[in-house]
């Protein structure tokens, strides 16, 4: 996925949409179990589900959304070939079967994909589920009126490039074969090891063309889930769901669907959205949030009362904050230079600037500490918890700044903790122990964003963060760190602008896997390489924290999403 702050739909990831929210790590939950708490922890079905969020769960259709394994309010409505594994921790990073009896059937070399569809599928109108409405969905996600989901089909996909949807081409993409009812084939570019996470996304719903009106679609979108669509105010600012009477658990393993109805609520500012959940008064008695996290003031109140501690969700997810340098600029170009400043670095003032330690946890890696990223622990430019100002000044020296140096750090002056003045401020304190004078530019964010992500005026020093479109090293080093998606005319995530011929065959050669724990070490192993030429400095990993209401059961943290993930949930 992109930086939340770049895409705003990352910002809801591992949230509204499973796009994302804002940060994570590595375990599961740590201040719950997976029942949940109260007296009688046991799961019931009835009753109502109401999600407080801030951000509105816009553009309902899955074509449009940007979601990893199926996201979270949309897979309750919208199931695909492929899904996150529901289940707490490491556990729940797994992809699992979804609509399909597999995660897929690769050809030798990963370049052709074959699925077959479960027996005694329908949507909610009672209508068999067929490969062709798979096809047909993934095709008119392809349209420029519904535009928004993740771009990999567009790329993976033979003669995909420049396919306009359906609406248009009435051929649609002869990548994509569906020889009977039960079965698609899928045809790609190259190998593609990791497909079966991307058959996680909505763009892989089913969608029956006799109901598609195009841009209204998203209004009453037709389910595949457990919920159907009753109502849609504002472009998803409250969305009703209730159950869809032909979703069967016999064909689904992974939805739980025990509340009768889920009521989401959005457009609320995230203190008060605390604030209903430490009450939990009335129907916010049974309610959760997807999208909002405890700050730290309120955390340090929640973790002094026993009852509401009890009722806190600890996530992590795929997601990194660094620091990023731009080599073609001075005095960036120089390796040491920037050596020296990842040796300068206090992570723990860091870390304390985004919260404290129950917040986020500190970095050396670029790839987060979760095996199935590959995560291999490493540190090039060892500086300990408090960084190494006597090592930096040597290496300053060494580059011909015995009497130090001044910069410039760009950063956002959004209040997100990550890439915010918090955060720089951390890091000006900590570079001047060690000679080095940084002078702040902070800039409102959308300003922040097209100079960091414009090639033209990218500069030498900034603040970053990126988190995973899936759990996987792949779609971390490779949007990053290969040489071919940097991108001179558009929005560039290459910051480093590193074109490294052995860095992008490696990427090449691990996409081949299809074996994922082996893919995984790979990653790992290319993380440190790429580590050694200081083109960034990872910061830290963002952890989550959320309350939950008093009623809710059954609570699911995976290391796919980092928050509660609401097809499990009950409430009393």
């Amino acid at each position: 996925m992109r930086q939340p702050s770049v895409i705003a739909r990352r910002v809801a990831a591992a949230s509204v949409g499973l796009v994302v929210a804002a940060g994570a790590a590595a375990c599961g939950p740590k201040d719950n179990d997976a029942k949940g708490s109260g007296g009688d922890s046991t799961p019931h079905k009835g009753g109502t589900l109401t999600v407080l969020n801030s951000q509105p769960q816009t553009d309902f259709d899955p074509a449009r959304l940007y979601t990893s394994g199926g996201g979270n309010v949309p897979s309750l409505v919208f199931r695909t070939l492929t899904t996150r594994n529901r289940a707490n921790g490491a556990a729940g990073a797994k992809v699992v079967p979804d609509l399909a009896t597999d995660t897929g059937r690769p050809s030798k070399n990963a370049t052709v994909w074959t699925y077959t569809l479960k027996k005694g599928l329908k949507f909610e109108d009672g209508t068999p589920i067929t490969s062709a409405d798979i096809k047909y969905g993934i095709e008119r996600s392809f349209a420029p009126e519904l535009s928004g989901g993740a771009p990999y089909l567009r790329d993976w996909l033979v003669g995909a490039a420049d396919y306009q949807g359906p609406y248009k081409d009435k051929k649609g993409l002869s990548a994509i074969e569906t020889p009977d009812a039960r079965t698609i084939v899928f045809h790609l570019n190259k190998p593609e090891g990791e497909f079966p996470f991307l058959a996680t996304q909505t763009q892989f719903t089913p969608v029956p063309k006799n109901k598609d009106n195009g841009t209204k679609y998203e209004e009453r979108p037709i389910s595949s889930g457990p919920y159907r669509v009753v109502k849609n105010e504002n472009d998803g600012e409250h969305l009703v769901l209730q159950r869809n009477t032909y979703w069967s658990a016999a064909v689904d393993d992974q939805r739980k669907a025990y509340p009768d109805t889920i009521d989401v609520r959005s457009g609320l500012d995230s203190s008060v959205i605390n604030q209903r959940l430490s009450a939990s008064q009335g129907a916010d008695a049974a309610s959760v949030t997807t999208d909002t996290n405890l700050g730290p003031a309120e955390l340090a109140k929640v973790s002094g009362d026993k009852e509401l501690a009890a009722r806190v969700g600890t996530g992590h997810f795929g997601y990194t904050n660094y620091i990023a340098f731009n080599p073609t600029v001075k005095p960036f170009d120089d390796p040491k230079v920037r050596q020296a400043i990842a040796y300068a670095i206090d992570r723990s003032s860091v870390v304390n600037a985004a919260g404290g330690s129950a917040l986020a946890e500190p970095a050396t890696t670029f790839l987060p500490d979760q095996k199935s990223f590959g995560y291999t622990p490493y540190d090039p430019f060892p500086a300990g918890t408090s960084g190494n100002p006597a090592k930096a000044k040597e290496l300053l020296a060494q580059a011909g700044h015995k009497n130090g140096l001044t910069v410039t750090l760009t950063h956002s002056n959004a209040k997100d903790f990550e890439t915010s003045p918090e955060i720089a401020t951390a890091i000006q304190d900590a570079l001047k122990k060690a000679g080095i004078t940084v002078k702040l530019q902070g800039l409102e964010d959308n300003d922040y964003r097209d100079k960091i992500h414009g090639v033209k005026t990218e500069p030498g020093f900034f603040l970053a963060h990126w988190g995973a479109d899936w759990p996987s090293g792949g779609p971390f080093l490779a949007p990053i760190f290969d040489g071919r998606q940097i991108v001179k005319d558009g929005a560039n995530f290459n910051t480093g602008l590193l074109d490294d011929k052995s860095v992008n065959a490696e990427i090449d050669a691990i996409n081949k896997l299809t074996d994922l724990d082996a893919a995984a070490k790979r990653w790992g192993a290319l993380d440190q390489k790429i580590g050694e030429k200081a083109l960034v400095v990872p910061l830290f990993h963002p952890v989550y924290k959320r309350l939950y209401g008093k009623d809710v059961k059954n609570i699911v943290i995976s290391d796919w999403t980092g928050v509660l993930d609401i097809s499990q949930v009950a409430v009393k």
